[in-house]
């Protein structure tokens, strides 16, 4: 498929490593993967660390190109909306039509199924407990050190790509370049992972929803998985009167629980040794240019645009970074600067999405409870269904479409506008389904496009 095979590595062994080596592969490269953790079949990947991926159409489409869709769908868990769990009760709200949802899929299952394909992959031979301790950028050698030998080794390649995730060595070596710009920001909230177990095998909260249990500065979620359990994250600041430090005895985590997230904490039996055991982990995002090194070397996935996980868009952000560039290296002629064109016009997507996902998670906190942002998305709905090629919900602009997040970002400032005036109208409540709202809605969304 290729004028010329190269010899290529691939620096991380995750989600976005282990696609875009398959990718590679594809264009006819020889593929070397160098993952620091042992092989997942030989050791337990790390407990408490991991939301589940919430997988959608861009990491769909990038999957398919690949022939893993199904294969990956049907390990997974359709979600169809939201369950919004009040003080007074729990509430549905549908993510787009009925037919549309997005697959909650376990982070280590995931991952075991893309380096199983690796694995049968003539062209790509994986690589475990190889720490990468640098590069040599101009002469594209990398260093590793094997963790069970204890041994260091320089290896050569024509190409290099980090996808080692949001603290990447392999960034850190291009720091020390010239003109190189690097900002990175942790949230002052932080998340502990936490589980609803199955009873009999089976779901005790629906299965075909993503749970959220919004409370103002803080919130629970909870991602069904196949085996009839459900991965729950707790997302909360790190010190204030309601904080992880606040939280400091299994009696107070048990009475704050029973307090704040009474119909969870009855289904969470262990909750108080996951509490104790599962770390806290930080939230940050990360931005930097350029991504890569001449046509030597380049960053993707986390490793150049980490974000924080409230749009379900960071695992599907990096497939579509590997996707998005395997249809470059396929159809550009001229592959001279093709590594800095293509970061270069992406860069302006992942900063979009970055500002998207910090938005949505207040909206999944303090919003999603709200009546009047409950009526919003229903009239939203409404003139989605009735006039689709006019008004696309940002939402489904990001998780059901294609949509360049550049794109998806400024129709939804569009949109909020629009809504921003219309929920201002008098008796809204009573008159939001008429004629009169509908015609203002459309009619507006056309005349600022």
């Amino acid at each position: 498929m290729v004028r010329n095979s190269e010899n290529i590595a691939v620096v991380g062994g995750g989600l976005v490593g282990c696609t875009q080596a398959l990718f590679m592969a594809k264009l006819g490269h020889k593929v070397d993967v160098y993952e620091r953790r042992p092989n997942p079949k030989n050791a337990e990947m790390e407990a408490g660390r991991s939301i589940n991926m919430a997988l959608s159409t861009r990491g769909i489409t990038a999957l398919s190109e690949l022939g893993l869709s199904e294969k990956v769908i049907d390990c997974s868990t359709a979600m169809y909306g939201r369950y919004i769990h009040t003080e007074d009760g729990a509430a549905f709200q549908p993510y787009g039509n009925e037919k549309q949802c997005i697959y909650s899929i376990s982070r280590a299952n995931f991952n075991k199924l893309l380096l199983a394909e690796c694995e049968s992959n003539d062209n790509i031979t994986l690589h475990f407990e190889e720490k990468c301790l640098g590069i040599n950028l101009e002469e594209n050698s990398l260093q590793f050190e094997n963790s069970e030998l204890k041994t260091v080794q320089s290896s050569s390649f024509d190409k290099v790509y980090g996808t080692d995730g949001a603290y990447s060595i392999l960034r850190q070596e291009l720091m020390k370049t010239e003109r190189f710009n690097f900002s990175q920001k942790y949230l002052s909230h932080g998340y502990k992972e936490l589980t609803i177990p199955s009873v009999n095998g089976k779901h005790i909260l629906p299965a075909d929803g993503l749970h959220i249990w919004p409370r103002g500065n803080f919130m629970l979620i909870a991602l069904p998985n196949q085996d009839g359990s459900f991965t729950c994250t707790l997302f909360m600041p790190f010190e204030g009167e309601t904080s992880f430090k606040a939280l400091d005895s299994s009696k107070n985590v048990r009475r704050f629980f029973n307090a704040v997230f009474p119909t969870a904490s009855e289904l969470m039996p262990d909750l108080e040794s996951d509490f104790e055991n599962n770390p806290t982990s930080v939230l940050v995002s990360i931005k930097c240019t350029p991504w890569g090194y001449e046509d030597k070397v380049l960053l993707l996935g986390d490793a150049s645009h980490a974000i924080v996980p409230f749009y379900g868009q960071g695992m599907n952000s990096g497939l579509e970074d590997c996707y998005l560039l395997f249809q470059r290296l396929l159809k550009e002629k001229n592959q001279k600067g093709l590594f800095a064109r293509f970061a270069k016009k992406r860069k302006i997507d992942t900063d979009a999405i970055l500002e998207l996902s910090l938005n949505n998670y207040v909206e999944m906190r303090d919003s999603t409870a709200n009546p009047q942002f409950l009526l919003r998305k229903k009239i939203e709905r409404r003139i989605a269904e009735k006039h689709p090629t006019v008004w696309m919900p940002l939402y489904s602009q990001v998780t059901f479409s294609n949509t360049p997040y550049r794109i998806a970002l400024r129709n939804g400032k569009k949109q909020s506008e629009i809504m921003d005036e219309i929920m201002l109208k008098k008796d809204i409540e009573l008159i939001w389904d008429s004629e009169e709202i509908e015609n203002e809605i459309v009619d507006r969304m056309l005349l600022s496009v």
